[in-house]
């Protein structure tokens, strides 16, 4: 007897298990059919207009997109910010934006956002050799392989009002997230094929040195001084131009352009 039960709870247990992507997608599917309340559409008009820019089609995905991202990701306010459907509704517009391609999950490690009022510091330790140096960095957003992403309320709000800038701290620290799926962050996301991997590696690599040599002769490139860091920095600052100024991405960096494309999987070019 004690055995046919341990032998039908390990048995729910396993459904259990196995039934959670149906559930999952399920349940996503349902928050997807939610109208969007009229509260939101009013949000996304005043704080980001690039969103009244995108195609009919991805203006309603990503409304979709935002509903299910609101519902599985928490906000926290730090140092005295206040959580309100602004703030929630106003990030989670950008977040979406690298999401507006085939379904590539809603940053599956992601639990949390945190949200400053503005620049906030951080204490870090750099090794030089044998010393540990504290170092002290003022920053205005930051991803966490842990699950979270730190944003500054003031430099989201400053970034969205003008996306033709390019910058964008919000859409930087959510492709961190994309970098970040499968461990540590270096620039090269999650991208299924040996093929496509070994191509990435290549465009991005062409397109890294090709900015440092430019930076080099002091010449103009739309990335900017901080992508020439490292190759995350350089995927994050990429994918920043790649939905603020496309043009100018596209003309600098033709290869970089179509492969992120690709990964993407939308045109910007192509949004009035």
């Amino acid at each position: 007897m004690v055995l046919v039960l341990l032998a039908l709870i390990a048995a729910l247990i396993c459904f259990w298990l196995l039934s959670q992507p149906w559930r999952q997608a399920r349940r996503r599917a349902a928050l997807r059919a939610k109208a969007f309340p009229a509260a939101w559409r009013a949000i996304l008009r005043r704080n980001v207009p690039q969103a009244a820019r995108l195609p009919a089609d991805l203006q309603l995905r990503l409304k979709r997109q935002m509903q299910v991202f609101l519902a599985e990701k928490s906000f926290i306010g730090c140092a005295g910010q206040a959580i309100t459907d602004e703030v929630r509704v106003t990030i989670a517009a950008l977040a979406c934006l690298p999401l507006l391609g085939r379904t590539r999950g809603y940053y599956p490690n992601l639990s949390s956002v945190l949200v400053y009022p503005g620049a906030f510091i951080v204490d870090r330790v750099r090794h030089q050799g044998p010393l540990q140096m504290q170092q002290r960095q003022v920053l205005s957003g930051e991803s966490w392989g842990e699950g979270q992403v730190v944003l500054s309320w003031d430099d989201v709000l400053r970034d969205a009002s003008r996306p033709e800038l390019g910058h964008n701290v919000a859409v930087h620290e959510f492709a961190h997230q994309l970098d970040q799926e499968k461990g540590v962050a270096n620039g090269a996301p999650w991208l299924g094929s040996r093929m496509r991997r070994a191509r990435w590696a290549a465009v991005m690599q062409q397109s890294f040195d090709l900015l440092r040599a430019r930076l080099a002769a002091g010449e103009a490139d739309p990335l900017g001084d901080y992508a020439a860091t490292e190759p995350a920095e350089f995927f994050a600052v990429a994918s920043e131009r790649f939905f603020g100024q496309p043009w100018a991405l596209a003309q600098a960096h033709p290869a970089l352009y179509a492969e992120l494309r690709r990964f993407y999987e939308v045109d910007p070019m192509l949004w009035s």
